[in-house]
């Protein structure tokens, strides 16, 4: 089975269940597993007639948690004490060979009314398959189980981190995210090919793409938001961007009011690292009233734009004023297209760093700094 087991967290006095687990009493035994094999010591009893739960329901579905129902019939319903719950990840259901498949870790649950509310960031993550089955159970004075026959099995897909996980990821982002520098331009690295494709195919316009999977596992943009890429750091001693990239030789810059201005919302989106000391935040920049706007107004936390910790656009004298975070690397997103026009393309005179990428990055997920405790 894939969900860990709980006995060192049940066996402990200080156990987390029952904050974590609403209505449920969790236990680690030993139990039949789906084809109702039993291991010879697993204290269940042979099976009578119990009902079968049968037209299961999942909902309210968050990133660690999930509300569970279904329906039986009357006969022997009284005699029900527990319900076992056989929770696995969709896609490692048989990764492991070796496992002994008679002695899995089941849920088990003390039989409340449903629906039940199962929660716990130790065994679900976000935006993750699973699949679940369900058993009754009656508890015996020997403490032996007799127990149903198991439901048909149910697939579902847990959600996205929500406002209030992202402004958790927030807070912490802000604790290192530094003093603040000042910057005039946003640019972007690509190989020459890139920029002349957009030429001759876009009419000189790059266009916003689907954000790739790097980043923290369950944040809400990545593979739905569209946009541009974009970076605005500048190195300590000069103020200017730096000349070393690892997206190409060719860098396209951007006076930054073309991008960043009162017109423009801007938004919180992940905080992460990629088991290395630096670490990134990535914000993004929607033209106010346009779709990507729409998109992360509905699920990103909204910053100030002149006033918060990582990228802030001020007035003074009648000018726009632009500063950046100087302890994290910022990652930019823009949600509409951007004409080459507005700006210029050349070439760097620094080095292709491949090892600094971001591309389909994973975040470290023992990391303390960068990590929530609601998966990664």
């Amino acid at each position: 089975m894939e969900v860990p087991r709980l006995d060192h967290a049940l066996n402990s006095p200080t156990s987390p269940c029952e904050e974590v687990i609403k209505n449920l009493s969790l236990e680690a035994i030993q139990l039949c597993d789906r084809d109702g094999n039993k291991s010879q010591d697993s204290g269940i009893a042979e099976m009578e007639e119990l009902p079968v739960p049968h037209n299961i329901k999942i909902s309210n579905i968050t990133c660690d948690s999930f509300k569970i129902s279904w329906e039986m019939d009357s006969k022997s319903k009284d005699r029900i004490t527990h319900y076992f719950i056989d929770l696995n990840k969709k896609e490692n259901k048989n990764s492991n060979k070796f496992k002994h498949k008679d002695v899995p870790t089941k849920l088990v649950a003390k039989a409340v009314p449903l629906p039940m509310t199962v929660r716990g960031h130790w065994f679900l993550s976000p935006r993750t398959e699973y699949t679940v089955a369900v058993q009754t159970a009656s508890k015996q004075v020997d403490g032996d189980y007799v127990v149903s026959e198991w439901s048909e099995i149910i697939e579902f897909c847990t959600a996205d981190y929500s406002k209030v996980h992202l402004t958790q990821l927030l807070e912490k982002a802000e604790v290192i995210a530094g003093r603040m520098l000042k910057f005039s331009v946003f640019y972007r690295n690509q190989h020459k090919e890139y920029f002349d494709y957009i030429r001759e195919h876009h009419g000189n316009a790059m266009q916003p793409s689907v954000k790739d999977n790097s980043g923290s596992h369950g944040s809400p943009i990545s593979g739905k938001l569209e946009g541009i890429f974009f970076s605005c750091s500048t190195e300590f001693n000069t103020g200017k961007p730096p000349q070393d990239s690892p997206y190409g030789r060719y860098r396209f810059e951007i006076a930054a009011e073309k991008l960043f201005n009162p017109n423009t919302n801007l938004y919180f989106g992940d905080f992460y690292c990629m088991y290395t000391a630096y670490h990134y935040v990535i914000l993004v920049l929607a033209p106010e009233g346009s779709p990507g706007d729409e998109f992360c107004k509905q699920r990103l936390p909204q910053l100030n734009s002149k006033n918060n910790k990582f990228l802030t656009c001020t007035e003074e004298d009648g000018v726009l004023v632009y500063h950046h975070a100087q302890d994290v690397i910022l990652e930019i997103i823009y949600t509409d297209p951007v004409d080459l026009s507005l700006g210029t393309v050349a070439e760097i005179t620094g080095h292709q760093l491949m090892s600094l990428s971001t591309a389909n990055a994973k975040k470290d997920p023992s990391c303390k700094t960068c990590n929530i405790s609601v998966g990664r």
